[in-house]
């Protein structure tokens, strides 16, 4: 269940670029800051009560059940294996939300990544499965095109065919090369097959365009700690990550803690 946090740790998303219309009446736009505020401090059965309350009152507001679809996955992930049942509830749950953001907005990228996340990783009994991950692709793709080859580049390393992978990853961006996200992407893509000279490269290239990003500091320290090595560069990061001022949807701190104990 460990994958639904993949869902979680690559989506932004804020209630500032929401428009007065989205978010609904005062009362549950209050419901989803304060929700916000206990999914940041990983709290993550206190911002399940509190989204649930926002969705009770907008229940046409696709971010609201968003939101509660993180919360829920969060919850899952952090089951006890011994708890296998709710835990599988709870990420039934979650696949449910995502669904219902997408079919009350079906333009909401943020909503038709975690749903992508979502069946790329969960298994079939819960609702996954890499078809149905193909099949949001192919919708994405009309719509937001560099996010979409990122999501083939997801489909085809799981398949097991990295130069597909690496072709889509290098196309997200040519597309929209402004979005230090796809450099990260790519960057980590090469670390994992052991081109570390031209994943440094582009890392040295995400931290000129955003020096002061802590998605920045994560993967680079996330990607140094799997490969084993630069530890010390390693420690500084994901040290400066932890202490970093984070929006409510970043990687939890808890981990970089985790990471920090594997050097």
């Amino acid at each position: 269940m460990s994958r639904l946090g993949i869902v979680v740790a690559s989506i932004a998303l804020g209630l500032a670029s929401l428009g007065a219309a989205a978010v609904g009446p005062p009362e549950a736009a209050a419901l989803l800051e304060e929700g916000k505020r206990f999914y940041a401090q990983e709290d993550y059965k206190r911002a399940v009560e509190v989204f649930e309350q926002a969705v009770k009152l907008a229940p046409e507001v696709s971010e609201y059940h968003l939101w509660l679809g993180f919360a829920y996955g969060r919850q899952a992930q952090n089951t006890s294996k011994w708890r296998l049942f709710s835990a599988l509830g709870l990420a039934g749950k979650t696949r449910e939300r995502f669904e219902r953001a997408v079919e009350l907005d079906n333009t909401n990228k943020k909503a038709l990544l975690a749903l992508f996340e979502f069946y790329l990783q969960a298994p079939g009994m819960i609702g996954g499965g890499i078809e149905k991950a193909q099949q949001l692709a192919a919708r994405i793709e009309k719509l937001y095109p560099a996010d979409a080859a990122r999501c083939w580049a997801s489909i085809y390393e799981k398949r097991g065919n990295p130069a597909r992978a690496q072709e889509k990853l290098r196309l997200a961006v040519k597309l929209e090369p402004a979005e230090v996200g796809h450099l990260l992407s790519l960057a980590s893509f090469l670390s994992r097959r052991g081109r570390y000279e031209e994943s440094d490269e582009l890392y040295a290239e995400a931290f000129q365009k955003a020096p002061r990003s802590p998605e920045v500091w994560f993967s680079r320290g996330k990607t140094l700690v799997r490969s084993g090595r630069h530890p010390a560069e390693a420690r500084q990061l994901l040290g400066r990550y932890i202490k970093a001022d984070l929006p409510a949807d970043a990687t939890p701190r808890s981990e970089a803690r985790g990471l920090l104990k594997e050097l």
